[in-house]
């Protein structure tokens, strides 16, 4: 069986241009949808699948995000300070890379989360991991699944799983801002601004990008015109649950 990752990177360090003028006084992580955050929202799914130190990045109104996650519950929390250079994706991991340890571990966009329909997509995709095989596994959700997403599909997946980029095909994936990727795959890179696209393409060649399919809405929120759908979808979800 598989060892489930325990670690995981909170990308939290973005400026959050499109979310203006909401970010001007505040950064995208602590916009809040249905009165929780969406900081939180992302390290509640985390802590959800048995992740239990997560390194948290920050860069634009650092300090509010560093109070803030000093309230967070259950978690063993570092912050990367970005503060003085913004590194982007990759170079914001890279950065983290001695607090993330050896093994596999979780990656999280923090401005995206999603509602399950049965368990727990990041514990699924623990269950599937194959070190032998993968370098790195992206969740994926189907476009009529997605909330808020205003741009184009990302990739398709073959029977195994294996990814490759989108190209036309009647049928792809969106990237849900969630991943699994083992360390070794930042072998000699140094922290500077680089995006994780970079990994994706090379992995690709290699063969060895899969991804994991979400199984339950994904809700995605870049614009202050998303908050509102994204607040009609949770309470939809709700109301499906109280039956």
């Amino acid at each position: 069986m598989p060892e489930m990752p325990d670690t995981a990177m909170v990308l939290a360090a973005g400026l959050g241009k499109r979310m203006r003028p909401l970010t001007e006084t505040r950064p995208k992580p602590l916009i809040e949808i249905a009165g929780r955050t969406l900081l939180d929202r992302g390290l509640d799914a985390l802590k959800a699948a048995g992740v239990r130190r997560a390194i948290v990045n920050v860069h634009w109104h650092g300090d509010q995000v560093i109070a803030h996650l000093t309230g967070y519950p259950g978690l063993d929390i570092a912050v990367s300070d970005e503060r003085e250079a913004l590194l982007d994706s990759a170079g914001g991991v890279v950065k983290a890379l001695p607090g993330l340890g050896p093994r596999p571990f979780f990656i999280l966009n923090a401005d995206t989360f999603w509602i399950e329909r049965d368990g727990s997509s990041l514990r699924a995709m623990g269950a599937r991991w194959d070190d032998e095989i993968m370098d790195m596994m992206l969740l994926l959700t189907a476009p009529d699944r997605a909330t808020g997403h205003t741009g184009g599909l990302d990739f398709v997946r073959d029977a195994q799983g294996r990814l490759a980029r989108f190209s036309g095909t009647p049928e792809g994936y969106i990237y849900a801002g969630a991943a699994i990727v083992h360390p070794r795959i930042f072998a000699g890179a140094i922290p500077e601004s680089h995006s994780l696209n970079l990994y994706f393409d090379r992995l690709i060649e290699s063969g060895r990008l899969f991804g994991h399919v979400l199984d339950g809405n994904w809700i995605t929120v870049g614009t202050p015109e998303a908050i509102a759908p994204a607040e009609v979808a949770l309470a939809r979800a709700e109301k499906r649950v109280r039956g």
